[in-house]
């Protein structure tokens, strides 16, 4: 069993943690946030005070972090990762983060002799709670190769993409699809409810035809339907509008500097950036039904709630 430090105890970090907590791995962690602490705390990880106290004498390291700074600052400041952790330990992010940043973290570990491998994740939280994740790895081989092990007892998918950054891709192509799709489900549930269609028959009938999708049999945005949408909560974020403007910004950029042209990826970011500008940046990116509807409500949803 190995030595792990994990640094972002938040929704997807401590049960993540917790689950190489429970496959016999010890496993360290920290976090700025009392509550995620004591979170990650309950599920058996080692909570300590500092970067270096986590990392010490760790055989990897976990990182999963909110956004770009976050990760530059965590791994680059004077307490963070690369200072203070031993250079044969293994760095995996799993943090959503630009191309960029991700290439800069290969490169400077490389630069100090540190293997990193950029592996986001799929799944969301009900995916980390059940240690269903999918994992997409990206880095040199032999780096990989041995992170893949280290995921397992996270992942119900593991794939080795390919040199650095490839992980980090596939996340941002992932999640382009993800919210183009969740566009359309919110568009094809309020015609079905406007034409007098009970939500839960559409559903039926959509999820085994060629309407179905991730978004559709996970948040269709109708309180009822089925038990992990966010209608049923008002809308509390499994995925925040704050996070997909995030992640949908970050594949737009890439999409641009390749010279490509994403119409349909660009729409859903208005509308992410929207619901921000409204003020439900910390809602749930499925509230975006409400602008397909003729009096701009969402089912389930009260604002003053």
């Amino acid at each position: 069993m190995a030595t792990i430090a994990w640094i972002g105890l938040g929704h997807m970090g401590a049960p993540m943690a917790g689950q190489l907590v429970a496959a016999g791995h010890d496993v360290r962690g920290v976090d700025v946030t009392p509550e995620a602490r004591a979170a990650a705390s309950g599920r058996g990880v080692d909570v300590v005070e500092s970067i270096g106290a986590a990392v010490d004498g760790a055989d990897a390291v976990f990182t999963s972090l909110p956004r770009n700074e976050h990760v530059r600052e965590v791994y680059g400041s004077d307490g963070g990762v690369w200072a203070t952790a031993p250079s044969s330990a293994l760095l995996l992010d799993t943090s959503t983060v630009d191309v960029e940043t991700s290439r800069y973290c290969h490169d400077t570990s490389t630069d100090r002799g540190f293997r990193f491998v950029d592996s986001p994740i799929s799944g969301g939280i009900a995916g980390a709670e059940a240690g269903s994740l999918t994992f997409m790895l990206g880095g040199d081989a032999e780096a990989t190769s041995a992170a893949a092990v280290l995921v397992e007892p996270m992942a119900g998918h593991v794939f080795e993409l390919g040199g650095p950054t490839m992980g980090i891709a596939a996340k941002l192509a992932n999640n382009l699809m993800l919210f183009v799709s969740l566009l359309g489900v919110a568009e094809g549930a309020q015609l079905a409810a406007s034409l007098g269609l009970d939500p839960r028959r559409f559903f039926e009938v959509a999820s085994v035809s060629s309407g179905d999708s991730w978004p559709l049999r996970t948040w269709y945005p109708a309180p009822g339907v089925v038990p992990t949408s966010p209608a049923n909560r008002n809308y509390d974020a499994t995925f925040s509008a704050a996070l997909a403007d995030k992640d949908l910004s970050f594949a737009l950029a890439a999409g641009t500097e390749a010279g490509l042209r994403l119409p349909a990826a660009q729409l859903a970011l208005a509308q992410f950036t929207r619901l921000i500008d409204e003020g439900h940046g910390a809602r749930d990116c499925s509230l975006i039904v409400k602008y397909a509807s003729a009096d701009g409500r969402a089912p389930g949803f009260d604002p003053d709630a």
